[in-house]
């Protein structure tokens, strides 16, 4: 696959049987024309990784909103007041 200007050109059938150069490639950045008979059909660019997710701190969350209070019910008792309500 030689490169014209800065990207890299690869055909389909290139893509097609080479496909593991092609992701190497594109694991570190290239981004490639893909051609067919000799005229660009495609471009091919790597997917920037998204963030990593960060859950909320609900531990946190709890503590603030009821700091070291402690219920006078227990779950159990709220869960089967819950189930005769409805």
């Amino acid at each position: 696959m030689a490169g014209k200007y800065n990207m890299k050109r690869a055909s389909v059938s290139q893509v097609r049987y080479h496909f593991s150069e092609v992701e190497r490639l594109l694991e570190q950045g290239e981004e490639i024309e893909i051609t067919k008979r000799g005229r660009v059909i495609a471009h091919l660019v790597p997917v920037t990784p998204a963030p990593p997710k960060t859950w909320p701190d609900f531990l946190a969350r709890l503590w603030k909103i009821y700091g070291n209070k402690v219920l006078e019910v227990s779950n159990a008792e709220l869960l089967a007041w819950e189930r005769d309500r409805y």
